[in-house]
């Protein structure tokens, strides 16, 4: 793949094309990361944001710089990787419109793409809870919402509905039985809403983005290192990391998966998941917040779902796809998880409240 990187963004950091190697590396869809291999051996991440998806690159920059500072006078110990400055002491190198960040490189540590032992989820849970944990003392206020929305619920369904008024008769006779599913389980809005105000669901820093490749791992024990991708690093619902990690780590296929036989709920990476979580933030979480473990689960795949289906409807405008119906195609295997959900509702809440404190 063709390097397309100007010698301007290099210079801002002190380096040059001439003196360093880059490799283009990771699996994300939305930023283009590279590693760079300084003349003294020294690793960096350097990395372009997306202001296509983020509209406002410098408010990550600065919520990721206020987190770095309330973590190093808090708890210097954590390792938190956030950006370098650049040579005039700028967040980001900006040049012709594109936004860059250099990170240190985590050495001895990888981010795994699939899950392959419940461990691994163990180990992940564990490190996005704890870096909530850590920062229960912060702020929120402080924070900018860099994808406004991102998961507001009631918002996706209203993009849902406005685009079913909109669509096509053809797409809508495609997606007739997935757009019956998405008006079917509407009440996971209305549950929602009716805990939202509560006292004691409070707002957090939240991470938002929860996949496995978001959190290193030691490379040789799979004991967690620490989060990275911190772009979606905002105030939120615990929701949002927790049933995220439960949408995305207890089913051994992806959204792209077509055989929906497969869909099912595995246990052990469940629970995994859920002690991994507990073990940092089980001594913050409150009363609601705890009463609403099994429900992140459903909340999240039920947004992903109405998110695909809303794609899917408006002409696959957002997530890229390999064939026509693909974003149908991902509706419908997250409402098939949707679904083992509330299947296996019992032996999952009996889970929790095993790994309660």
């Amino acid at each position: 793949m063709e390097l397309i990187l100007d010698e301007a963004i290099l210079k801002a950091y002190g380096f040059s094309k001439n003196t360093v190697t880059l490799q283009q590396i990771g699996s994300g869809l939305i930023n283009r990361t590279y590693l760079l291999l300084a003349p003294n051996q020294q690793k960096y991440i350097l990395q372009n944001i997306n202001a296509q998806v983020f509209h406002n690159p410098l408010a990550i920059a600065h919520n990721i710089s206020a987190i770095a500072d309330y973590l190093k006078a808090n708890d210097p110990d954590y390792l938190f990787p956030a950006p370098i400055a650049t040579l005039n002491g700028s967040l980001m190198a900006t040049h012709n419109g594109e936004y860059w960040r250099l990170l240190p490189f985590v050495s001895d540590s990888v981010a795994f793409d699939t899950l392959n032992e419940p461990k691994q989820a163990y180990e992940a849970a564990k490190q996005f809870g704890k870096l909530s944990l850590l920062l229960n003392g912060f702020d929120t206020t402080r924070l900018s919402p860099t994808i406004p929305g991102f998961h507001n619920l009631a918002l996706r369904y209203e993009q849902f509905t406005f685009t079913l008024g909109q669509c096509s008769e053809p797409s809508k006779k495609e997606a007739e039985q997935a757009i019956a599913m998405a008006l079917q389980y509407h009440f996971i809005l209305a549950y929602y809403h009716s805990y939202e105000h509560r006292h004691d669901f409070p707002d957090r820093v939240i991470h938002h983005d929860t996949k496995i490749s978001n959190v290193l791992l030691n490379e040789t024990s799979h004991e967690g290192v620490c989060v990275i991708d911190l772009d979606t690093l905002m105030p939120g619902k615990f929701i949002s990391d927790l049933g995220d990690m439960l949408r995305s780590y207890t089913c051994a296929f992806s959204e792209n998966e077509t055989n929906l036989e497969l869909i099912k709920i595995r246990l052990p990476y469940f629970k995994a998941t859920i002690q991994g979580y507990l073990s940092t933030m089980g001594a913050i979480l409150t009363s609601t917040e705890k009463e609403l473990i099994l429900f992140s689960g459903k909340y999240m795949v039920y947004m992903q779902a109405l998110r695909f289906l809303t794609d899917y409807l408006n002409g696959s405008i957002y997530y890229p796809i390999a064939y026509p119906s693909q974003n149908l195609d991902r509706a419908k295997n997250q409402f098939k998880l949707l679904k083992e959900f509330f299947a296996n509702e019992k032996v999952l809440q009996d889970i929790i409240e095993d790994c309660l404190p």
